[in-house]
């Protein structure tokens, strides 16, 4: 049914096979979407086989005996997992920072927290916690939201202020915990994006070793282009560009089948869709493109001018609103056809509209950018790279 290998018998090694894998994989998504929605998770043999395509282990280095794919090539990966689903391109995307946190960790305890490469993360970094500090570690409380691919995740990070004797320091930190110690709580009941499985969870007095947690401003255990601050946020327009191609391919399908090849209003809005999908994606992976040319020729992210540090969340939020403004060109093009369940159009019309609730498409992310560029203060520090846990 798939061309995707058992991950047994070979995983993949080169970024050319993870994305050959990921493409294979697609049109299995598209046909199992709707089951994925109204699981509202990934069925269990559906997170087998995006561990299959290498997805969970793309960001692991060359160090660590992964295959080290560079921010461009895993969005590339992304993007072709969601032109099947988006739920399982989003939940692709969230899992394979495993690999991109291990940088974050000493080496050895990387190591012997990810046995395999193809273990998947899940967690909502925000400080929503309680970390009590204690002898060789933190003892960790707290609820979270939106724990995109909580319910198979191996590992989960969260983020918690710290306390010592019940007084906060803060500061804050991101632990890690056994999804073992972890209670899922069946939250998510949404517009869309629904086969996420973006649960609430709760962590309840969970010792944390010390070890086992990280913080953005401290690289332990890698270099390069990915041992950088902002990493986790790199690919995560690969899910709007993903589902964004697969509406224009659906509509472009749809149009020609019914012979409204020389239709005005069919004509101008395909071609206009085109044309805005054509410059969002060019806007992400220019700006990727850029960011590595830096990155790997030995510098750091102050050594991109303040515009082309801020053209990486601008292109991140203008991709999912984009995605947004095409796929409801699309609905209203298709017309009466879109309104029925289970056209593909009426799910990408709610999954990207769920998508662009997250932070990295909101006006923060707007604000965060023209501060930048203002030398003013930015609102999430975080989205250009810049670390800070203060409060």
């Amino acid at each position: 049914m798939t061309a995707v290998e058992p991950l047994s018998v070979r995983p993949p090694q080169t970024a050319a096979e993870i994305l050959a894998r990921a493409q294979a994989l697609a049109p299995v998504l598209r046909d199992r979407a709707e089951e994925i929605e109204r699981a509202r998770r990934l069925p269990a043999d559906v997170v087998d086989l995006l561990r299959g395509t290498g997805v969970f282990r793309m960001g692991f280095s060359r160090a660590h005996g992964g295959p080290e794919l560079t921010s461009i090539e895993q969005t590339e990966v992304i993007e072709a997992l969601a032109y099947g689903d988006a739920g399982a391109g989003w939940c692709a995307m969230i899992g394979s920072d495993t690999g991109l946190y291990a940088s974050f960790l000493d080496h050895a305890v990387a190591e012997e927290m990810f046995p395999s490469l193809d273990m998947a993360t899940a967690g909502l970094l925000f400080p929503n916690g309680h970390a009590e500090i204690v002898p060789g570690g933190y003892r960790l409380t707290g609820r979270w939201q939106f724990g995109s691919g909580v319910t198979h995740a191996d590992w989960v990070v969260s983020g918690a202020f710290l306390y010592r004797d019940g007084e906060p320091e803060h500061d804050s930190i991101l632990l890690m915990v056994p999804k073992a110690d972890v209670e899922v709580l069946d939250t998510w009941h949404t517009t869309g994006l629904a086969g996420s499985g973006s649960c609430d969870y709760a962590i309840t007095d969970v010792f944390v070793p010390a070890a086992h947690t990280l913080t953005f401003a401290e690289v332990r255990g890698g270099s390069g282009p990915l041992a950088q601050p902002e990493v986790h946020m790199r690919n995560m327009p690969g899910v709007a560009l993903g589902v964004t191609r697969a509406a224009l391919d659906h509509a472009t399908d749809t149009a020609v089948a019914a012979g409204r090849e020389d239709d005005y209003r069919t004509q101008t809005t395909i071609a206009d869709c085109e044309g805005d999908f054509a410059a969002a994606r060019e806007g992400v992976y220019g700006a990727l493109r850029r960011q590595h040319e830096v990155l790997s020729a030995g510098g750091t992210l102050d050594d991109l001018t303040p515009r082309e540090r801020a053209a990486l969340p601008l292109s991140r939020r203008h991709a999912f609103r984009t995605a947004r403004s095409i796929v409801s060109r699309l609905y209203d093009l298709v017309q009466t056809s879109a309104i029925y369940r289970p056209s593909p159009l009426d799910r990408w019309l709610r999954d990207t509209t769920t998508m662009c609730q997250h932070i990295v498409a909101q006006d923060r992310i707007l604000q965060t950018a023209g501060a930048h560029l203002l030398g003013g203060r930015p609102a999430f520090p975080l989205a250009l790279g810049i670390t800070s846990s203060r409060r």
